[in-house]
């Protein structure tokens, strides 16, 4: 149906009725199960799946999860409190197990001040910030929870989770759902306080030095501080960008492997634009979200493609150590920012990094790193960002001027085209321009790149059996979420940190 209808009850009872042959007094209730958005053709349409109800009332459908006691129940270790992390501990409670979670940041309040320091000071904490801390990078940088992961395991579940612990039911109903960087922080301590009134434990400023490992066994943590905990299970989710565990875990000669991943730019529009080129129209009107678009193209035998679409939204400084430069997005809950962006990357190979290569399976880290320092050290060692025009990106030549953004630290006009690698400018530069062959004005002067977008997944993968989650090698060692290269995206970790400790509970359960 059009906007307008889909937008009230009023304007679609009368469709319904019509559609089952039925009167409009016949109809007692209609109960909204899914909506969607087509906007393929120049008319909008709104795809609502409903249950409606004839001659009777439908019955609270509120799902809600028990978690028992387990203070005194076999303990398991989970190093990383981001969802993957989270989810394993209250799929533990459920299944009579203790969780006890290793933190190495902050709680989401504490996070907080810390996060407000980058912009004032432009001083970055290595454990609390944008992406280390209570809840994981997701917290603080959006919050949406669409997946295409195949993985076994219930999104449904994992979206009724979050909504028990206080998001907002409409989760359940979009085909996109969406928390909002405003309400996350929120939902994340419902789960922290449940975890505990459960007998579980969770330790923050707690940074893992090393695994207890024993004839290829895993047997628990020791912590910086020197204390060892013992466990016969632990579920190591520490998230992507904690580089300093891949190299705890290589100097421990636990397996490791080289994995593809992505680098490029985050590229920023007017919103207004983004919607007149997605809705077919001048203004979008009263009845439409903010518009998202999703792009993949292929350039040179390599994808190029946008990630992490952040509507009415906010480019933010994501760095994870001090002397580096990395952006990210996010978008509070009304997604009411003048402003849309998004990642816009080229994908890497292992095979793409011949002059790194000395650095073996840290060879996209040290990339990484390489782009990140590059980018820091740009604008006077800052957090001011590279910027530039995108219509001056992609012809090749600096921006003299930058239209307004969203990115508070603020830019500074950059020739990035030439200081981003040649194999992924290039690609990005001609993925724009396919891009712009499809929705034109895409590739606007309005629109600006803004550097560097490289976070996008891990170039690292901590090797595990599909069969049992375990490592490879290393049993009781359960690698999981986006840290382990398992994930991408809060949904799909939340999905595999409940599935590690199903398969825990399995394991240790014999």
């Amino acid at each position: 149906m059009t906007p307008k209808q889909a937008s009230d009850e009023q304007f679609y009872r009368p469709l319904i009725a019509h559609k089952l042959g039925v009167t409009e007094d016949d109809i007692t209730a209609i109960v909204v199960r899914r909506k969607s958005i087509d906007a393929r053709q120049r008319q909008i349409r709104i795809n609502l799946g409903v249950a409606v109800f004839v001659g009777e009332q439908p019955e609270q459908e509120s799902t809600v999860y028990t978690y028992p006691e387990v203070a005194h129940r076999p303990p398991v270790g989970i190093v990383g409190a981001g969802p993957a992390g989270l989810f394993a501990a209250l799929r533990l409670i459920e299944l009579g197990y203790k969780p006890i979670i290793f933190e190495r940041g902050k709680n989401v309040h504490d996070r907080k001040r810390d996060i407000a320091k980058i912009y004032r000071e432009h001083t970055v904490d290595p454990d609390s910030n944008y992406g280390f801390g209570e809840g994981g990078a997701g917290t603080f940088s959006d919050g949406k929870l669409y997946t295409r992961s195949k993985k076994r395991g219930s999104v449904k579940k994992i979206l009724e989770v979050l909504v028990q612990f206080g998001a907002d039911p409409q989760i359940l109903i979009d085909a996109h759902p969406h928390v909002g960087t405003d309400k996350l922080p929120a939902v994340i301590r419902g789960i922290r306080e449940q975890i505990i009134a459960s007998g579980g434990e969770i330790h923050f400023n707690s940074r893992i030095e090393e695994l207890v490992l024993k004839n290829d066994q895993c047997k628990g943590v020791k912590l910086a501080n020197g204390q060892r905990y013992d466990f016969d299970a632990v579920i190591l989710a520490t998230g992507h960008s904690a580089r300093d565990i891949y190299e705890m875990l290589w100097k421990q000669g636990v397996n490791l492997e080289a994995k593809t991943f992505a680098m490029g730019v985050r590229v920023e529009h007017p919103q207004a634009l983004i919607d007149s080129i997605q809705y077919h129209q001048a203004q979008r009107g009263p009845y439409l979200p903010a518009a998202t678009y999703s792009f993949v193209e292929q350039v040179n035998d390599r994808g190029v493609y946008s990630f992490c679409m952040c509507p009415g939204g906010f480019i933010v400084p994501a760095a994870t150590a001090p002397g580096e430069l990395v952006v990210n997005g996010m978008s509070a809950s009304k997604r009411n920012s003048p402003f849309a962006n998004s990642g816009l990357v080229a994908e890497v190979r292992p095979e793409d990094l011949r002059e790194f290569k000395q650095y073996g399976v840290f060879a996209g880290l040290e990339f990484q790193k390489h782009i990140e320092k590059l980018c820091f050290m740009m604008n006077g060692q800052t957090q001011f960002a590279p910027a530039q025009r995108l219509t001056d990106f992609v012809s090749g030549k600096r921006s003299a001027d930058l239209p307004e953004s969203s990115y508070r630290p603020g830019l500074i006009s950059s020739p990035l085209h030439e200081k981003l690698p040649k194999r992924v400018a290039s690609r990005l530069r001609e993925g724009i321009r396919q891009i712009d062959r499809k929705a034109h004005g895409f590739l606007s002067g309005e629109g600006i790149a803004v550097g560097v977008e490289s976070r996008t997944s891990s170039p690292v993968r901590i090797p595990r059996d599909e069969t049992n989650l375990q490592h490879i090698r290393i049993k009781g060692l359960y690698p999981c979420g986006e840290g382990a290269g398992y994930a991408g995206g809060i949904a799909s970790s939340a999905i595999d940190g409940e599935r590690c400790a199903e398969a825990v509970a399995l394991a240790i359960g014999d």
